[in-house]
């Protein structure tokens, strides 16, 4: 019991119980608790943005070959979308083949348009693709930190990593200082991650008092469906992955579980990347790589995002007898690989780019939309685990494909003959 109040991960565990418990006893007094997660998660984001910088900039100044970190970015990239394309595929195979929506016989002109009005207003933004590209670039240095936007600020930190390397003995001061202020940041967000149990517990019994255990009722196939698809994603075709590098997910799963627990209960991977990022590179991977792959797989390596995409739409169309050819599936896959990249940064971003994919494909009536913001949160705390760990696993794999990772401290780290702790920076300070 005394790993119970005396770890984080124990704490969060008791905090996932606690909010359950509140939210089916107390439903009310659950549902006012929102803030604390709420409040957690923002701050969080409140240094998300300047560590991103620090990170990647540090970790360009310190490499000794810059055609490297393109040849990182490309990889990962490349790996992204193939691995995304998998998970797209894997939904609409299991959702055809599982017909979860099958018998639903729902008349697409009894569901009330009105609450898909806040979401499609926001569907033609999503589905710009030269609008997403244009969003990349901040209107100004500072902007990208102000708005949040990681993707904007891995521009900034890749432009300004690569002119301070170029400067060489001139950039020297400038690399240490921002070397410097990223033990600053890490510093505070150990402070920040201790209030995680805090976080946890009100979102979780916001979400239970809110909507209540019933709402997986009439919706609760398609919600177990996309929890088993998402389990088969990660232990079978990330654990081969994982595996074809030499480490097991297993033990990377046990390596990241109170970043985890805390994702599940937030529902939002967002609430914990610069933890992650500093246990990717105490594991033994380099930093460089870890900051430049994590960022932006946060936008373009969305493995659990790319199953629910395909796995709701073949779900809604099961659900209003709508018939679906081969070419209607092949379509959905096609858009969804299109729609499914830079989700992150869309607010309610599931909803939307679910709104836009059924936009693009005529054959399922887009209204039937509605049937699934019921359990949208409960699939979102799959989503967001899914996309963490996806993310963790390319950063291990594009680090090993480049000799980035020290494989005798990874191996010992996820064997447990070494211990992490994050509250301590690299020199044990």
């Amino acid at each position: 019991m005394r790993f119970l109040y005396r770890t984080l991960f124990g704490q969060v565990i008791v905090a996932l119980i606690l909010g359950v418990l509140a939210g089916v006893i107390w439903p009310d007094f659950a549902a006012s608790l929102k803030p604390f997660g709420d409040g957690f998660i923002k701050l969080i984001k409140m240094i998300v943005a300047p560590l991103v910088f620090c990170v990647v900039v540090h970790g360009i100044c310190g490499s000794s070959d810059l055609k490297k970190v393109g040849r990182v970015g490309v990889k990962a990239l490349i790996y992204f979308e193939v691995v995304t394309t998998f998970a797209l595929a894997l939904g609409i195979l299991l959702g055809y083949f599982f017909t979860p929506g099958h018998g639903m016989n729902v008349d697409p002109s009894t569901l009330d348009a009105s609450a898909m009005a806040a979401y499609t207003s926001r569907v033609e933004q999503s589905t710009d693709t030269v609008g997403f590209l244009m969003k990349i670039i901040p209107t100004t240095f500072v902007d990208a930190f102000a708005s949040g936007d990681i993707l904007q600020v891995l521009l900034i930190a890749i432009l300004f990593g690569l002119a301070v390397a170029l400067l060489g003995e001139r950039g020297r001061p400038v690399a240490s200082a921002v070397e410097t202020l990223s033990h600053v940041f890490f510093k505070i967000i150990g402070f920040i991650v201790r209030l995680a149990p805090l976080g946890v517990l009100g979102a979780v019994a916001f979400t239970v008092g809110e909507y209540g255990l019933g709402t997986l009722g009439k919706l609760g196939l398609l919600v177990v469906l996309f929890y088993v698809t998402c389990a088969i994603f990660v232990l079978g075709v990330l654990g081969l992955i994982l595996r074809m590098t030499g480490f097991s997910i297993i033990k990377l799963l046990k390596y990241l579980r109170e970043e985890l627990l805390v994702v599940l209960g937030t529902a939002s991977s967002d609430a914990v990347l610069p933890q992650v990022m500093r246990k990717l590179e105490r594991m033994g991977i380099k930093q460089s790589t870890v900051g430049l792959v994590v960022p932006t797989g946060y936008s373009f390596n969305l493995d659990g995002f790319s199953i629910y995409l395909t796995l709701a739409a073949v779900f809604i169309a099961q659900a209003t007898n709508t018939p679906l050819s081969f070419i209607d599936l092949m379509t959905i896959l096609a858009i969804s690989m299109l729609t499914s990249k830079g989700a992150h940064g869309v607010p309610g971003s599931a909803i939307v780019i679910l709104a836009a994919t059924l936009s693009a494909v005529p054959a399922i009536p887009a209204i039937g939309l509605v049937l699934v913001l019921s359990v949208d949160w409960f699939m979102g705390m799959a989503r967001a685990l899914t996309n963490l760990i996806g993310n963790c696993v390319g950063t291990v794999v594009v680090g090993a494909w480049e000799g980035d990772v020290d494989r005798e401290r990874a191996h010992a780290v996820l064997d447990g003959r070494v211990h992490v702790d994050l509250s301590q920076d690299s020199n044990g300070n």
